[in-house]
């Protein structure tokens, strides 16, 4: 879990991000929800941009929870529309910028329309190099260590490894993130203070940032106070801050 350094500071390797406040905003303007999340999308930009030009090699957005489904049923269906409207006309920005795009969640609840417009926007960012941009859509912590448990399970059952070869690092290995380093920074947007079930493993040592600015208000300039703020901090992973600054 090292950083990345460039000119301007450290910079984190993976950036996640819950990006909540739309139907706030939304309410705020007297606009229906599905408004805010429209909105939102120029916040994913900016947000890209950004980290795209700074240095972070992964950027995480939590897009659509596994809870999510219990939001009235007419605001789903508008999400699910936006969602595939937005995989199909963004996908060739990221392609051009060299961004990889990769979803991670349980897909089996989309429908088949959805799910073949995401595995197009995979295979068309396929050979990008650059950032890595993952999208949690029907994403839940606690289902992403249930189903890396089952994983394991399943290979203790067929004989291919022993209870006691189950550590930290084999159940992180089958977390749906395990290709790429765990985030170093977490962001929440529209003032709340709670992770809401997103990237529990992998958030374990992660910094905390939260704004107060919902979702389609974080722009260019709160994404950067972001990153500034997260190079003044000092993390110290369990030792003390001399030891810390000892081997910096």
């Amino acid at each position: 879990m090292t950083d990345k350094k460039a000119d301007n500071g450290t910079i984190p390797r993976h950036v996640a991000i819950i990006m909540d406040g739309n139907n706030r905003w939304a309410r705020k303007r007297l606009m229906p929800g599905v408004a805010g999340h429209k909105a939102g999308v120029d916040a994913v930009r900016a947000v890209i941009e950004v980290c795209a030009s700074e240095g972070v090699e992964v950027l995480t957005l939590f897009a659509f929870s596994s809870e999510n489904w219990a939001r009235p049923q007419d605001e789903v269906g508008a999400l699910m529309e936006l969602f595939l409207f937005a995989l199909r006309r963004e996908v060739r920005k990221l392609r051009d910028n060299n961004i990889r795009l990769q979803i991670i969640g349980d897909r089996s609840r989309f429908s088949p329309e959805l799910r073949t417009a995401m595995a197009d926007a995979e295979a068309s960012t396929d050979g990008c190099t650059g950032m890595q941009l993952l999208v949690a859509a029907n994403y839940g912590g606690q289902w992403d260590i249930t189903q890396a448990a089952r994983s394991l399970a399943r290979d203790v059952a067929d004989g291919l490894i022993q209870p006691g070869d189950i550590d930290i690092g084999a159940l992180e290995g089958r977390l749906s993130t395990a290709a790429f380093p765990l985030p170093d920074l977490c962001i929440r947007t529209g003032g709340e203070r709670r992770i809401s079930n997103f990237l529990l493993w992998q958030l374990a040592y992660a910094e905390l940032y939260f704004s107060d600015l919902y979702w389609p208000d974080f722009k260019h300039d709160a994404m950067r106070e972001a990153l500034a703020d997260f190079a003044r901090r000092q993390r110290r992973f369990g030792k003390t801050s001399e030891q810390v600054a000892a081997e910096s």
